[in-house]
């Protein structure tokens, strides 16, 4: 049987509903009218020119509960109101009866998962609104003065005022607004998926009066998927960011961990980048892509460039969007993921290649390097209530991945040339569902960064890890535990779950000024109450 011809019948069907229903309506108001017109009337009809009668509850439905009075509508307008109730009332009926459209991968009977109140259908697709709104509490020992997010690779130091001074901060920032959108195209499976919250640039005065926090884009892509092929466009989680299930772009498929702190883990390799992803499927367990991302030639605060450079050509943490970037970031992915007994696996292995550009005007020279990394990740169950996860990362040119560790992809030469900076992480843990409502986790990662320095024309020492320079990382460790509750979670009132992380990070640099402690370090407390839309 043709599969078009079965996915245009519940239309054909709705068509079919809407118009007995229609022919239905107007029968009824017919025969509500023809009272009127031929002057064949029940007590209490009222003709044109008469005085309205008197009506009670034993003569009017609509005054039953009103005070006994003159009433024009019980008695001129029931019969169009009954009709049109009528209608409404069949009009439910008919939806309700309705069958879905078939081959929907997201489809469950509606006993398993009702539907969710926030779910609509517009035209030919179907809305589904979501998110949470947060209420975090963090208590840091340090001011880091990075928000709810932590920057891992600027934490104060213990001979400094803000290595001194307590951080105690009330935030609702990562509060999420999601949409999802779904059709069909003949035999394709079309979805748009767009997730905000409220992390953005932050305006002057943020926390004194009115806490306005600013709305910003989290990912934002759009996805055509048929047969065992699926093609995607958007902002969307880097393929670089380790996966839980196959190479999916879904939030709830991505790794990032169950902590409540916005910038993860430190080590962890990921982003959120626009991109062109083209994805096949040649077997249930297996999964492979390849994806186009917008590149960044970041060098970050930590490395010291020639004194002769132009600025504009690195970004080396500035807020706007000036760097040139000659080629874009290519990332190829493959994933595997076996289902043993009731346990689900996942294995998935990438590769990235990078390109770098920088040009010498009083030379009139072109300097060109190309990066490589690579990722290895894995999410095994040893049994459906726990899980171990791992990821490792290792590039020479891909330190922008490991992201708020401020580590470069790179240094420039006195000359302008470039020397790549080997980058490498690690990342080992456990989720734990001790109980059918609460869930353990802990986690322990590290990132490293090599030495890259060179000399300026003026003898002076530039690049990454000069002497003395406390922004240059050579590594970054961070231990987190963790707790999440879920007090109760319904798909038709939302959920409500309670959070709380525990994390020490220390950053060591490769030299730091005399007087200065050899690293810096900060002990950080989340608490977080979170209530899930339906």
């Amino acid at each position: 049987m043709d599969a078009g011809a079965d996915s245009d019948r519940p239309a054909q069907n709705l068509q079919v509903a809407l118009h007995s229903q229609a022919q239905l309506y107007l029968m009824v108001i017919s025969m509500s009218d023809s009272v009127l017109v031929t002057g064949k009337r029940r007590a209490g009809d009222v003709v044109a020119g008469a005085e309205a009668p008197k009506c009670g509850p034993e003569t009017c439905f609509l005054c039953r509960e009103a005070t006994i009075g003159t009433c024009w509508v019980g008695h001129r307008y029931a019969p169009r109101i009954a009709a049109w109730a009528i209608c409404v009332f069949l009009s439910a009926a008919a939806s309700a009866q309705t069958p879905q459209p078939t081959g929907s991968a997201t489809q469950q009977p509606d006993s398993v998962t009702p539907s969710s109140p926030l779910a609509i259908h517009v035209g030919d697709a179907d809305l589904l609104f979501g998110g949470f709104i947060d209420a975090t509490s963090i208590r840091r020992d340090v001011n880091t003065g990075s928000g709810l997010g932590t920057s891992f690779g600027t934490i104060p130091f213990g001979n400094t005022v803000q290595g001194h001074m307590n951080d105690t901060q009330f935030s609702s920032q990562n509060s999420r607004l999601t949409l999802q959108a779904t059709s069909k195209v003949g035999a394709a499976n079309l979805k748009g998926v767009l997730e905000v919250d409220f992390l953005g640039n932050a305006p002057n005065g943020l926390n004194v009066t009115t806490n306005s926090n600013t709305l910003r884009m989290r990912v934002f892509w759009g996805q055509y998927r048929q047969g065992a092929f699926e093609f995607l466009t958007g902002q969307a989680w880097s393929l670089m960011t380790p996966n839980r299930n196959g190479l999916s772009p879904e939030t709830g498929d991505v790794f990032f961990g169950q902590t409540v702190d916005p910038n993860y883990q430190a080590g962890l390799a990921w982003g959120r980048t626009m991109q062109f992803r083209l994805t096949t499927h040649p077997h249930d367990s297996v999964t492979a892509a390849v994806s186009i991302e917008n590149p960044d030639q970041y060098v970050g605060s930590g490395v010291k460039l020639p004194a002769g450079l132009p600025s504009g050509e690195v970004d080396t943490g500035a807020t706007v969007n000036d760097v040139p970037n000659a080629f874009p970031d290519i990332i190829g992915k493959a994933a595997f993921d076996p289902k043993i007994g009731h346990t689900h696996q996942h294995i998935d292995a990438a590769l990235l290649v990078r390109n770098f550009k920088t040009y010498n005007l009083d030379t009139d020279t072109t300097f060109k390097k190309t990066a490589v990394g690579g990722a290895l990740n894995a999410a095994v169950e040893l049994i459906p209530s726990i899980r171990l996860v791992a990821a490792v990362f290792y590039s020479s040119g891909g330190g922008r991945y490991l992201a708020n560790t401020n580590l470069p992809d790179f240094i420039v030469n006195h000359d302008a040339s470039l020397t790549l900076v080997k980058t490498r992480s690690s990342l080992i843990g456990t989720e734990i569902q001790a109980a059918h409502k609460t869930m353990l986790y802990g986690y322990y990662s590290a990132a490293h960064a090599d030495r890259a320095v060179a000399t300026d024309v003026d003898g002076s020492a530039i690049g990454f890890g000069v002497p003395g320079s406390t922004a240059a990382n050579e590594q970054i460790v961070e231990a987190t535990a963790g707790v999440t509750h879920t007090f109760f979670r319904d798909p038709k009132i939302g959920g409500m779950q309670f959070m709380a992380q525990y994390s020490h990070v220390r950053r060591t640099p490769f030299s730091v000024p005399p007087g200065t402690p050899a690293d810096a370090s900060v002990n950080m407390i989340y608490l977080n109450v979170r209530y899930f839309l339906p």
